[in-house]
């Protein structure tokens, strides 16, 4: 199982980004996928789920109707765009698969005022 985020970077408050998380060794359509996140100084949290279908999602209170995850199962990505961006959002983000805990390596997200 691989998991790598992409497309964090440094932007503006409020402005916007969308992070990839590109997914191999597993049947990814058969998998809900997370989006975690942590700031420094404080514990890791969950930002955002999707079901396998993509049927059905869930958002910390923080970031809805800021942020959407999406999938697209043909290409096993797992996306997360993030708009109305925040001081409070700067974090390293991660992708998480659930089953097994697999986890990627991060992507930095760094908001500026």
């Amino acid at each position: 199982v691989q998991l790598v985020e992409s497309g964090g970077g440094l932007v503006q408050s409020g402005g916007s980004l969308r992070l990839s998380c590109a997914a191999s060794g597993f049947t990814f359509r058969r998998y809900a996928m997370s989006w975690y996140r942590q700031a420094p100084g404080k514990e890791r949290e969950l930002v955002a789920v999707i079901t396998s279908s993509g049927g059905t999602t869930n958002y910390v209170d923080s970031v809805k109707g800021r942020f959407t995850i999406s999938r697209d199962n043909a290409k096993s990505t797992v996306y997360l765009e993030m708009n109305s961006l925040k001081l409070e959002d700067t974090a390293v983000y991660y992708c998480h698969r659930d089953f097994g805990d697999y986890w990627g390596q991060g992507t930095q997200v760094t908001v500026s005022s």
